[in-house]
Order: C-alpha cells, then sequence, then structure tokens
C-alpha cells in the first residue's frame, strides 16, 4: 500500500513557484485552460481600458460635456482605466500562474496601486450621488452651489484621501509595530497578499460600508424626490420640463452604475472581513473569482453610459466618424435632441 503512494506522488509532484524552502505551491492548469483564462483576461483588459478612454477623452473634448458632473465621470474613468492598464496585467499572471515573480518592491506597488484606484472609485461615486442628490433635491441652487471648482476639490479629495490612506499602512512601520499581535506573516515565498490580514480585512469594511451607506441613502431620497417631481412635470414650462427630465435620467444612470459597483465590491468585501475572523480558510481559487469580480467593475460605467447617455452615443459616433477632425466638432450641443 505504502509503494503505491509513493508511485502516486512521484507522479503528481508538488510544482513549486521556486525551486527553494519554503516556496508556495504552484497551480498548474492545462495550456488551454490556461490560454483561454489569459485571453479572457485580455479582453478584459482591453475593454476597461479603451472604454474608460473614451470617456476620457469625450469629456476632455467636448465642451458642452464641461460640467461638474462629467469632471466626476473624468476622474472615475481615469481610475478606470489606470487599473486596467497598471493593475490587472500583473494580477493576471498572478490568478493564472498562482505565482508572484516580480519580486517584493513590484508587490507592494502593485498593491498599493491596486488599493488606491478601487477606493478612489467609491469616492468619486460617493462624490457623484452628492452631486445627483444637490440637483435634483435643490434645483434652484444647484448651479450656485455645485460648481466646477467644487468639484475639482472633490476630485482632488477623492484621489488625496485614498492615496494618503494607502501610503500610510503600506510603506510606513506604524501599523507593524503597533498592531503586530493582529497581522498574519507571509504564509510562503512567492505569495504577493501583503494586505489580506486581520486588521486590514476588519479596517477596509468601514471603507467600503459607511460611503456605501451614503450613497444608497441619498439614492433613495433622490427616487422619493424624482417620482414627485414626475408628477408636478405637466406644470413646468417645456424648457424646465426637458432640463427636470435629464438631471433624472443622470440620476438614474448613476444610481445603476453604484447598484453595479454595490453587486461587484460586495462579495469580496465581505469575504475579506469574514475570512479575517474564520483564520483565512477561503480557497484561492474562490478568492481570486470575488477579486475578479470586482475588478469586472471598472469595465461597467461606459457599457452603462452607452445603454442609457445619448450624448455618449452621440460622441461615439462622432469619434469614429471622420467629423471628429473638424474644429467645429468641439462645441457641438450633444444634448440636442
Amino acid at each position: 500500500m505504502s509503494t503505491v503512494l509513493n508511485q502516486g506522488a512521484e507522479e503528481h509532484p508538488t510544482v513549486l513557484c521556486y525551486q527553494m524552502n519554503g516556496s508556495c505551491p504552484r497551480t498548474v492548469h492545462p495550456l488551454h485552460i490556461q490560454l483561454a483564462i489569459y485571453l479572457a483576461c485580455a479582453v478584459g483588459m482591453l475593454t476597461t481600458v479603451l472604454g474608460n478612454l473614451f470617456v476620457v477623452f469625450a469629456v476632455s473634448y467636448f465642451k458642452v460635456l464641461h460640467t461638474p458632473t462629467n469632471f466626476l465621470l473624468l476622474s472615475l474613468a481615469l481610475a478606470d482605466m489606470f487599473l486596467g492598464l497598471l493593475v490587472l496585467p500583473l494580477s493576471t499572471v498572478r490568478s493564472v500562474e498562482s505565482c508572484w515573480y516580480f519580486g517584493d518592491f513590484l508587490c507592494c506597488l502593485h498593491t498599493y496601486l491596486d488599493t488606491l484606484f478601487c477606493l478612489t472609485s467609491i469616492f468619486h461615486l460617493c462624490f457623484i450621488s452628492i452631486d445627483r442628490h444637490c440637483a435634483i433635491c435643490e434645483p434652484l441652487i444647484y448651479a450656485s452651489k455645485f460648481t466646477v471648482r467644487v468639484a475639482f476639490r472633490y476630485i482632488l479629495a477623492g484621489w488625496g484621501i485614498p492615496a494618503a490612506y494607502t501610503a500610510f499602512f503600506l510603506y510606513t512601520d506604524v501599523v507593524e509595530n503597533g498592531l503586530r499581535q493582529w497581522l498574519e506573516e507571509m504564509p510562503c515565498v512567492g505569495s504577493c497578499q501583503l494586505l489580506f490580514n486581520k486588521f486590514w480585512g476588519w479596517l477596509n469594511f468601514p471603507m467600503f460600508f459607511f460611503p456605501c451607506l451614503i450613497m444608497i441613502s441619498l439614492y433613495v431620497k433622490i427616487f422619493v424626490v424624482a417620482t414627485r417631481q414626475a408628477q408636478q412635470i405637466n406644470t413646468l414650462s417645456k424648457n424646465l420640463a426637458g432640463a427636470a427630465k435629464r438631471e433624472r435620467k443622470a440620476a438614474k444612470t448613476l444610481g445603476i452604475a453604484v447598484g453595479i459597483y454595490l453587486l461587484c465590491w460586495l462579495p469580496f468585501t465581505v469575504d475579506t472581513l469574514v475570512d479575517s475572523l474564520l483564520n483565512f480558510i477561503t480557497p484561492p481559487l474562490v478568492f481570486d473569482i470575488f477579486i475578479w469580480f470586482a475588478y469586472f467593475n471598472s469595465a461597467c460605467n461606459p457599457i452603462i453610459y452607452v445603454f442609457s447617455y445619448r450624448w455618449f452615443r452621440k460622441a461615439l459616433k462622432l469619434c469614429l466618424s471622420q467629423e471628429i477632425f473638424s474644429s467645429r466638432t468641439r462645441t457641438i450641443d450633444l444634448y440636442q435632441e
């Protein structure tokens, strides 16, 4: 019996990331499965980068789109585009090979950028919710209250707070020295999971939960007010009715974007919290699925805009035609019916 077991172990030896003691085991997939995963990830990355690149170009190029809301959308698209450009390629290799081959410095930088772009997204969605709440619930003072300058302050906060927060926990030894008993050491050589420890799991959940709670509360109020406005729309002039309808449409579209964000990120965030309480029992494959499901959100917003915004479809059509080279194109009113 022992001879049979030894033969089985020899036939299926453990493959390691590095030929050294303490190396992480490597999951070996058949070649056709590896190629299929790489192809799927490449399509996802291209969709994320190109879709959000178009949003950045459209809002920057067309003057009629230079509004506070659209500047927030542009900044959100930048975060999603950089995620697809700088984070997803290395995440793809890590997921397929189940090993990290790029060294400690790139591991730390990759984790920093990953966390930065993801937190920046949720901060921007929260600020966009505040903008939509003001536009729907306080329409008479919206133009003077939520100006381009205010939007740029929100953008600065949306990038600055996540950048400082992530740098503090990644590049200082405050957490390691003060909370050593909470932290899990690196399980093996060839892993890049610096932040997946008990303390980080508990700390990140409020960073996700409270902005989401604010967004949900604001959109519930927006829905109530928008419903009341729809009942009163017949008493408005044609121009005011059109403006109110456009603002409600924008609020609905961005509400869908927030809903999809919650759907994509909730499994990963809850698993990170629960896993830290249960001593990290989530299988690596399941954890990878949750991560990529969250990454998928970055490709969703441009797709939502295509189906929801007439101005987005017009801008896309112009960019794909020769009209984009005309000097008059930049001043076209994309909102005109």
